[in-house]
């Protein structure tokens, strides 16, 4: 039996085998593609038991689990673009003094309407042309992706739980669920805050702490859904408003939302962990308290 270590890298691993007696047998810097790696190990000859260095990224999902991301992030994706498309149109419209219509969405059906008349010069109007049907064809793919997400996610009981919090909608419901994966791999909210990146990077000094910026290693999907959720709650939800308002109150707008954020992932802990849907609770300083700890806004 021979034994290898593989230290991972991004582009590439190095990957070093030792046989029973300790020594070496062969030691090698590979692509991280699965034809490289798997001539390497076929070309040992012989049984090989791999370990690999222990990094945040270590922990891997099921296949079921690892493609309903794929789906969740492309749909992620596709919002961007569509977003930046939309940007784009009302850049064009703004250069050339294009006057809008009085509707709430001058993407909805109304406002669509009225851009499908608008007269431009020969090269702005096609490039209206090209970034409208770009935005048609988009929603088409956005529609269809979250009708066959809402299928695949349908009876899992962690989004059900999860839709029952401020802020999370389906998609990112499905987007917590599945970055989280098993709740049980952190034992604390602050073990989850942390896989999140909703935590500040720290280091001490002549016995001093000093706090810094959003940790980098992070889970940036969850992040994004958590800070979008966030962003929702405290439009729905008083007690997420007060806490915003609060944080608010002393710091910028950025750092109380991802203040808000953090609560919020709190609140998803405690409602994943103990299997219960969430339950608003009245915000600090109304009548009834409102209890400290966050597990009180996970009880049914």
């Amino acid at each position: 039996m021979l034994y290898a270590g593989i230290d991972y890298h991004k582009r590439y691993s190095q990957v070093h085998v030792v046989d029973e007696g300790g020594r070496t047998r062969a030691s090698a810097r590979l692509a991280n593609d699965l034809m490289t790696v798997s001539r390497f190990f076929a070309g040992l000859g012989e049984p090989c038991r791999a370990v690999i260095e222990a990094g945040w990224r270590a922990y891997v999902p099921g296949s079921a689990t690892r493609q309903l991301r794929e789906v969740v992030r492309q749909r992620v994706f596709l919002v961007r673009m569509r977003t930046m498309v939309k940007n784009r149109i009302q850049a064009l419209l703004a250069r050339h003094h294009v006057p809008l219509p009085a509707v709430s969405d001058i993407f909805g059906k109304r406002g669509r309407d009225y851009l499908s008349k608008v007269q431009l010069e020969a090269a702005a109007q096609e490039l209206l042309r090209q970034d409208l049907e770009l935005l048609t064809a988009l929603g088409a793919e956005i529609r269809a992706t979250e009708k066959w997400l809402e299928r695949a996610t349908q009876g899992d009981r962690r989004v059900e739980l999860l839709l029952t919090i401020p802020g999370l909608g389906a998609l990112l419901a499905a987007v917590v669920a599945l970055e989280i994966d098993q709740i049980a791999r952190f034992e604390s909210p602050a073990k989850l805050a942390a896989y999140a990146g909703l935590v500040p990077t720290t280091y001490s000094s002549g016995g001093h702490t000093f706090h810094g910026g959003l940790i980098a290693q992070s889970n940036k999907w969850l992040r994004w859904a958590l800070v979008e959720a966030a962003w929702v709650a405290v439009r729905l939800d008083p007690y997420f408003r007060t806490h915003f308002a609060n944080r608010r109150a002393h710091k910028p707008a950025q750092s109380a939302i991802i203040a808000t954020a953090r609560r919020l992932l709190e609140v998803v802990w405690h409602v994943l962990k103990e299997n219960r849907p969430y339950q608003s609770r009245p915000p600090a300083g109304s009548r009834g308290g409102l209890q400290t700890s966050s597990a009180a806004f996970a009880t049914s």
